[in-house]
C-alpha cells in the first residue's frame, strides 16, 4: 500500500489498523536538540480520544503512547522518532456482520476493489483511529513551530445548520476547550450539542465545519508552483477521514466579490508590511505573506448509522446493513486537534524547507 507518508523535510509515516495491536508514527527530519514536551502530546491525544463525552463514540482508549526512538534525556536526537499507541479497547465482534458486506459511504467496497483483501474490523487502515498517530506527529511539529512563535488554533464553527460567531483574531485554545463540542461561541455550542444528541438518539449523524487560524507566520513560507502552501494545506486537510471540502481565506464566498472588493491592499504599520483585509487567508502566490492563515474544513456526516440501509455483499446481492457498537454521531468535536496537527505538520515542513533557502 502506497501513500502512508506525508511531507518532505518534516516527513511522517503512520502505520497500524483500527483493531490491530497498535497504531503509530515515524517522524523523520525533526531537528536535534529540541526539548520534547510529552505533556503536549498527551494533551492533544486526550482532545482527540474516543469516549471523552456523551456526544462521542464510547470506545475507551487511554491513548497511552510510547516513544521508541529519537529522544534521549528529554531532547530530540535528530534521528527518526518512532511512537506507538496501543489499541486497548477494540471490539472486533461488533464488525462480524460486515465481513462480506459493504457499508454505504465507507471505504469497504473501494478497499476490496483495489486490494482484493481487507480488514473489516472497524474499517482497518481506513478507520479514523489512524488519525491519533497524526496527532502525535502534529504535537512534535507544534514543538518546532513554537520556537518560531507560530500558534495554531482550530475550533468548530458549524454543526449542521447551526453557525457560530467567532473572532479569529482573539480566539484561544482555552476558549475552544470550554465546550464539549469545541465551539467558542456559547450560544451556538449549546445548539450544536442539542442537534448532535438528538441525532445520536435517533441513530443518525450530522456533519460540520472546523475552522482554523494560524498566527505569527513569517512571510516567505511555501513554494510558488506545485508546493504552494495552501495547496499542501488543502491536501493535508482532504486526507483526513470524512473531509469533503477545504477553503482558504474568502473561499467560495470570494466568488461573489468584485476584484476591487477582494484585493488585499498593503499598508505599513510600525515598520511592518501588512494588508488592510485578509481575503487571501494569509497566502498569496502560494507563499505566506505574514498575515494570519485562515481556512475552513468541511466534514460530512459520519457514515455509520444505527439505522437500516440498503447495500450489497461481495457477491453483489442486495442486503440490509445496520451499524452496531460504538460510533460518533458527529466527528467535528474530535476532529479539531486533527486539523491542528495536519496544519502544524505542513507548516513545520515548509518552515524547515524555507530555512534551507535563506541567505545569511
Amino acid at each position: 500500500m502506497a501513500g502512508n507518508s506525508f511531507g518532505q523535510l518534516f516527513r511522517i509515516t503512520t502505520f497500524g489498523e483500527s483493531h490491530g495491536a497498535a497504531i503509530g508514527v515515524v517522524i523523520d527530519g525533526f531537528p536535534a536538540g529540541i526539548e520534547v514536551n510529552e505533556e503536549l502530546i498527551h494533551q492533544d491525544l486526550q482532545r482527540r480520544r474516543p469516549g471523552q463525552s456523551k456526544l462521542t463514540t464510547q470506545r475507551k482508549e487511554s491513548e497511552e503512547f510510547q516513544i521508541l526512538s529519537g529522544v534521549f534525556e528529554g531532547k530530540s536526537l535528530g534521528t527518526p522518532i518512532a511512537v506507538t499507541i496501543p489499541n486497548a479497547d477494540a471490539r472486533s465482534k461488533d464488525y462480524d456482520h460486515l465481513k462480506e458486506t459493504f457499508r454505504p459511504s465507507h471505504a469497504d467496497f473501494t478497499y476490496q476493489a483495489k486490494y482484493g483483501h481487507r480488514d473489516h474490523r472497524g474499517g482497518g487502515r481506513a478507520s479514523a483511529r489512524e488519525t491519533a498517530a497524526r496527532v502525535v506527529a502534529g504535537a512534535f511539529a507544534k514543538m518546532l513551530l513554537q520556537q518560531a512563535g507560530i500558534e495554531i488554533v482550530a475550533y468548530v464553527s458549524s454543526v449542521a445548520i447551526v453557525l457560530s460567531t467567532v473572532n479569529d483574531k482573539t480566539v484561544s485554545l482555552a476558549d475552544v476547550e470550554r465546550s464539549v463540542v469545541r465551539c467558542p461561541d456559547p450560544k451556538a455550542a449549546k445548539a450544536m450539542e442539542e442537534i448532535i444528541e438528538a441525532q445520536r438518539r435517533a441513530g443518525n449523524t450530522v456533519g460540520g465545519i472546523v475552522s482554523c487560524v494560524i498566527r505569527n507566520v513569517p512571510a516567505g513560507l511555501g513554494e510558488p508552483v506545485f508546493d504552494k502552501l495552501h495547496a499542501d494545506l488543502g491536501k493535508a486537510m482532504l486526507s483526513i477521514n470524512a473531509v469533503k471540502g477545504f477553503e482558504i481565506g474568502s473561499g467560495f464566498s470570494g466568488t461573489k466579490l468584485l476584484g476591487s472588493e477582494h484585493n488585499d491592499e498593503f499598508i505599513r504599520v510600525k515598520g511592518k508590511m501588512q494588508t488592510i483585509t485578509n481575503n487571501s487567508g494569509g497566502i498569496q502566490g502560494g507563499i505566506s505573506n505574514g498575515m494570519d492563515i485562515t481556512f475552513n474544513v468541511a466534514f460530512k456526516p459520519v457514515a455509520t448509522l444505527m439505522l437500516p440501509q440498503l447495500s450489497v455483499n461481495k457477491d453483489g446481492n442486495v442486503v440490509g446493513v445496520k451499524g452496531k457498537g460504538r460510533h460518533d454521531s458527529c466527528v467535528v468535536p474530535r476532529a479539531v486537534p486533527i486539523v491542528e496537527a495536519m496544519a502544524a505538520i505542513v507548516l513545520a515542513d515548509h518552515y524547515l524547507r524555507n530555512r534551507t533557502q535563506q541567505n545569511g
